[in-house]
């Protein structure tokens, strides 16, 4: 849940790199790969291309089997973060010992903001997309073991969600994956509101008014009530934050437009969206679905969050925790002290003392390595 209307209280790792014209691959390491889907296309009727951009191994050796980190950015980034990290991946890799795995940044960009490589009745079946067609395409192209061991989910934020929510819907293709700062994965606390019982958004049962924004130091900045004022103030209908959220889990309206959970003006939520949006309550699934999930799930779930999220995150982080202890799940969740949606990926003396993403890529290797 990263926005351009905050930069100042966001972490460059949280904010990605905005979309924009490719670097000149003949001038650049990366690869940057570019798929039609046969899905995506079917469903919007025109040419829809997937996206992503690929750093591999320096000096790869023929017939090297490395696994695949597969990286989704947060609100407002796309696959062009592959550009900002390259350099540093390729160094480290040749110089220090880094995990050598093919390290791929897909793009979760859309009209509507975010698709979450989830499938979605306004945004189409891009969970599908990804799995049936692009990954094998990416594996194909760049040699990589077509086995779940290998196919292993990060992302940040929006992209955190969306890691989480691919390795539980297709928990027999993907062989784990590390969340970080997720967007709500429990809509009993989606930001502060629980969307089943409460019937307002922007003001919760005893009429308080509903806080969205922590600055670094704790403090509430903005409401959510003044953070959608904010939104379609400078955004407009589509494309905003709250919006990207409809599009991929409401129902489409009679008007052909996603259905809003609540109303921008009155807060006032729609009982009926809500309940469809339960199609998407990754906290829900897990509890109605263990029997099956949870065997296959097995050593596969990591989700880290600081205590003062940003965007109040670690609500829903901590009720998916509670769930999951309760089903006797090993799922390593860590809500770590004094961190917020950005510092979480400084160096943590006991938990990262290398930093966040140094301590996701070396368990992923490790576990790679001993499958």
């Amino acid at each position: 849940m990263v926005s351009a209307l905050l930069p100042l209280l966001l972490a460059p790792f949280c904010q990605g790199t905005a979309p924009g014209p490719a670097p000149d691959p003949a001038a650049d390491p990366v690869h940057w790969v570019e798929f039609e889907s046969r899905l995506l296309s079917s469903f919007w009727g025109r040419p829809i291309r997937m996206r992503a951009g690929v750093v591999l191994p320096p000096d790869r050796l023929p017939g090297e089997e490395i696994p695949a980190c597969y990286s989704i950015h947060g609100f407002g980034g796309s696959h062009l973060e592959a550009a900002r990290r390259a350099p540093g991946l390729l160094r480290a890799m040749a110089e220090q010992g880094y995990p050598r795995m093919a390290y791929v940044f897909l793009d979760a960009s859309c009209p509507f903001g975010h698709h979450a490589f989830a499938d979605s009745v306004n945004n189409g079946p891009w969970g599908t997309a990804l799995v049936e067609e692009f990954i094998p395409e990416l594996e194909r192209r760049f040699d990589l073991p077509a086995e779940p061991t290998a196919r292993l989910l990060t992302g940040h934020s929006s992209g955190g969600w969306s890691s989480l929510w691919l390795q539980i819907r297709h928990p027999e293709f993907f062989g784990g994956v590390w969340a970080t700062a997720p967007d709500p994965v429990d809509f009993r606390d989606f930001t502060g509101v629980d969307i089943y019982t409460w019937r307002n958004a922007y003001v919760d049962p005893a009429g308080k008014e509903v806080q969205l924004v922590r600055g670094p130091d704790g403090s509430w900045r903005m409401s959510l009530r003044e953070f959608c004022a904010r939104e379609l103030a400078r955004q407009g209908e589509y494309g905003g934050q709250m919006a990207s959220f409809d599009a991929v889990f409401s129902p489409r309206g009679e008007d052909g437009r996603p259905m809003p959970l609540f109303d921008r003006a009155t807060g006032a939520i729609d009982p009926m969206v809500a309940r469809a949006w339960q199609r998407y309550d990754i906290s829900l699934i897990l509890r109605r679905d263990w029997a099956r999930l949870g065997p296959l799930l097995r050593g596969r779930l990591h989700v880290w969050i600081g205590d003062r999220d940003t965007f109040r995150l670690e609500g829903a982080v901590r009720l998916l925790q509670a769930e999951l202890e309760r089903l006797g799940s090993d799922a390593d969740i860590l809500i770590v002290p004094g961190r917020d949606h950005g510092s979480l990926f400084q160096p943590h003396q006991e938990l990262w003392p290398d930093g966040l993403l140094a301590r996701i890529h070396h368990e992923m290797w490790r576990q790679w390595a001993g499958r």
